[in-house]
């Protein structure tokens, strides 16, 4: 059996891409979505997905990308730069962290407060991934999974994108990296109460998705298979704010294509939310 979970990544980052996100659910085939608790829009967020219980909500820890922190300046300065904002990217984060100067106690307070601003928000979270996946570091890992623990979250994100062995642009380099960081984590799951998905499939494409990158992805689902997915609405006004050059809407009409609806039907996958699956144990 296939099954494809459809995530949404970044909402209440910015209200274009919490709207892209509501109407790739409404009208497509998104079936979950990953939300920033220090996002400048989660507040609207959380109010729309009050009224989308069919939505699975988790949580987008969120560590770098020049965002700010929930906690005190000084109670995280290990995690920020001199403008008192988090780096600006995972390399700037991982060469802190391989240098050792990534304190492990403040990550770990700075994530509990994203997450449990979620929960007193009233969202019910069953699952968790990170901005830039982050997360999958061995160290930060260890942190993620005990706090998934803590806060009863079942799922889990591990990258795990067979379209990396594809290619050989330095894209494709970045996220076999990515996959192999990943082979670690999933040694770190097991004998743990946390599920994960069998495939993690996108993010090769992250913010280029069409109908027809879309097509070519879906082949590649096998068992549970996460689809990482970025849509919005509004290019114009995102782009003058995240320069990451993302097609927002584009990648928000190819999640709501009817060909790929049908691409879906005729290879026999099954469009679920994770909160839909049960328990599984996940592969290792």
């Amino acid at each position: 059996m296939k099954t494809l979970v459809a995530t949404a990544d970044d909402v209440g980052l910015h209200p274009g891409m919490t709207l892209g996100a509501l109407r790739a659910h409404d009208r497509g085939i998104v079936t979950a979505c990953s939300v920033v608790a220090n996002g400048r829009a989660v507040d609207e967020a959380v109010e729309r997905l009050r009224d989308r219980p069919g939505l699975d909500a988790g949580v987008h820890l969120t560590f770098v990308g020049s965002e700010r922190p929930l906690s005190p300046r000084s109670q995280v300065s290990s995690l920020l730069g001199p403008d008192g904002a988090f780096l600006p990217g995972f390399r700037a984060f991982a060469a802190r962290y391989v240098l050792g100067r990534i304190d492990a106690a403040e990550l770990e307070a700075e994530l509990r407060r994203q997450i449990e601003r979620l929960l007193a928000a009233g969202l019910e979270l069953v699952h968790a991934n990170s901005h830039q996946h982050l997360h999958v570091l061995p160290r930060v890992f260890e942190i993620v999974l005990k706090l998934a623990e803590d806060y009863h979250i079942p799922w889990v994100r591990i990258p795990r994108d067979p379209a990396a062995r594809r290619s050989l642009n330095p894209r494709a380099l970045e996220i076999a990296i990515l996959n192999g960081i990943g082979r670690t984590a999933r040694r770190q799951v097991r004998g743990r109460r946390i599920e994960t998905a069998d495939r993690t499939v996108g993010i090769l494409d992250a913010g280029r998705l069409t109908p027809d990158r879309l097509a070519r992805i879906l082949k590649d689902v096998e068992g549970v298979t996460e689809l990482v997915c970025h849509p919005g609405v509004g290019d114009g006004e995102l782009a003058g704010v995240y320069d990451w050059g993302y097609g927002w809407d584009r990648e928000m009409a190819a999640l709501c294509d009817a060909g790929v609806k049908e691409a879906l039907r005729a290879g026999g996958v099954e469009v679920r939310g994770f909160s839909g699956l049960g328990g599984r144990t996940p592969p290792i």
